[in-house]
C-alpha cells in the first residue's frame, strides 16, 4: 500500500498546497476589507439592512444571553473559588482579587463569547449561504447579508463579554469580601488599577476583532467552498479550525502587547 501522508507529497504538489493556503487567507483578508468598508458605508444602513441586522442581533445575542450567562457564572464560580483558596493557602490573597479580573474579565470570557456566538449563530447563516452563492457572491449580496451579520457579531460578542464580566466582577467581590460594603474602597481601587484606560481600550478592542473574526472567517470558509465546488464533507463548521487559530493567535498578540 502507498503512503498517503502528506510528507511523501511531491515538492510541485507541496507548491500548489502553499499556492492554495495562501489564496485562501489572501480571500479571507479580502473578504475581511470589504466588509469593514461597507460597515462604514452610510449607503449599507437602508430600512432592509437594518432589519436584517435587528433579526441577526437578536438571534446571536439576546437567544444565547441567558445560556451563556448561566454557564459562564457557573464556571467563573469555581474557577474564583479555586483561585481564592490557592492564593489563601500561599500567603498571597491580595493579589487574588486582581488575578481573578485579570484572567477571567480580559481574557477568558471574551475568547468563550467569541467561540459561544460562533458555535451558536454561525451554523444557520453559512449553511444557508452555501446554497445561495454556487456561483459566488456580489457586493449587494454581501452588503445584504454578511454586514448585518459581522454588525451582529460583534454587537453579540460585545455584548455577551460585558453582562458576563460585570456578573463575574460581582461574584468576586462577594466571594473576597462577603456581602458587606466595607470592601468596596478596597475592591474599586484593584479594579479601577486593573481597567486602566489602555488596558480598557485594549479590551475593546480585542473584542472587535473577535467579533468580525467570528462573522467573517466561517463565512470566507463558505464562499470559497462554493466558489471551488467543493463539497462540505466535514462535521465541523466550515472554517471553524482556522477560527479557532485566529482566535488563539488575537489572544496570544493581545497578551504578549500587555505583559510583554
Amino acid at each position: 500500500m502507498q503512503p498517503t501522508s502528506s510528507r511523501y507529497l511531491k515538492p510541485e504538489q507541496w507548491a500548489v498546497t502553499v499556492l492554495r493556503t495562501v489564496s485562501s487567507w489572501w480571500h479571507m483578508l479580502h473578504l475581511a476589507g470589504i466588509t469593514l468598508v461597507m460597515a462604514l458605508s452610510p449607503s449599507t444602513y437602508h430600512r432592509a439592512n437594518r432589519n436584517a441586522t435587528y433579526r441577526y442581533i437578536y438571534t446571536s445575542t439576546w437567544q444565547i444571553l441567558p445560556w451563556f450567562t448561566l454557564l459562564s457564572t457557573l464556571l467563573s464560580l469555581v474557577l474564583i473559588r479555586i483561585v481564592l483558596v490557592t492564593a489563601l493557602s500561599y500567603g498571597l490573597s491580595r493579589y487574588a482579587l486582581e488575578m481573578m479580573v485579570r484572567v477571567l474579565v480580559l481574557e477568558l470570557i471574551p475568547l468563550s463569547a467569541a467561540l459561544f456566538v460562533a458555535l451558536r449563530a454561525g451554523l444557520a447563516f453559512n449553511s444557508t449561504l452555501a446554497a445561495q452563492n454556487s456561483a459566488g457572491p456580489d457586493i449587494a449580496q454581501l452588503q445584504r447579508d454578511l454586514v448585518p451579520r459581522a454588525i451582529s457579531s460583534v454587537f453579540s460578542v460585545l455584548s455577551l463579554a460585558t453582562v458576563s464580566g460585570v456578573i463575574v466582577l460581582l461574584l468576586a467581590y462577594i466571594n473576597v469580601y462577603g456581602i458587606s460594603p466595607w470592601g468596596l474602597l478596597d475592591y474599586t481601587r484593584t479594579v479601577g488599577r486593573v481597567f486602566d484606560p489602555i488596558v480598557t481600550l485594549g479590551f475593546g478592542l480585542k473584542t472587535l476583532v473577535f467579533g468580525l473574526a467570528v462573522a467573517v472567517i466561517p463565512t470566507a470558509a463558505v464562499l470559497e467552498a462554493a466558489r471551488c465546488n467543493t463539497r462540505l464533507s466535514s462535521p465541523l463548521q466550515p472554517g471553524a479550525t482556522r477560527l479557532l487559530f485566529v482566535l488563539v493567535l488575537i489572544e496570544v498578540g493581545a497578551l504578549a502587547v500587555k505583559y510583554i
